[in-house]
């Protein structure tokens, strides 16, 4: 076989290759996407609940931040715009009280963060309370309440992700 045609050869393989690989993984991340499940409602997440808990800027004297993000089921789509509401037992008050509650709108990107006063454990547990209450939001999605519970009482971030399922 003369030097070009092995060349060639050898170009059409690793083409072949390369491209086999790249469909690969766009159907790969196709399919880890679509199978994005829904986050399920906690027991416990809805203790303390407050319906139509008003967006804020920030809880108290802050200190501490809830941070997050809110995708769609399936897809994975960030969603724009969505109603986070938190409330804690804090340094500041306890999670049944007004003041220790608040909600805030997702960003472009699908985040949202809030600042709040230093979680304390209630109950022997340091944890916080998250809710995506269809109720008060007009984007067709199914409510849903968490209660995470934080690595250490001494974190100064609590990180929650939330997929949402539609209605």
């Amino acid at each position: 076989m003369s030097r070009v045609l092995k060349k060639r050869r050898q170009f059409l393989i690793m083409s072949a290759a390369s491209s086999t690989a790249i469909l690969a993984g766009a159907v790969s991340q196709t399919a880890l996407a679509k199978e994005l499940d829904a986050t399920e409602t906690m027991r416990g997440g809805a203790n303390n609940y407050r319906p139509g808990a008003p967006v804020v800027d920030r809880i108290g004297g802050g200190g501490f931040w809830m941070t997050g993000s809110v995708r769609r089921a399936g897809d994975g789509e960030p969603l724009v715009g969505r109603r986070i509401q938190m409330w804690a037992h804090t340094t500041e008050g306890h999670e049944r009280d007004d003041r220790s509650h608040g909600a805030v709108l997702t960003d472009s990107n699908g985040m949202f963060r809030l600042e709040m006063p230093q979680i304390v454990p209630a109950f022997g547990q340091a944890h916080a309370h998250l809710a995506y209450d269809a109720e008060f939001d007009d984007g067709g999605f199914k409510t849903v309440f968490l209660r995470p519970l934080m690595a250490s009482s001494k974190d100064k971030t609590l990180n929650v992700d939330f997929v949402l399922q539609s209605a």
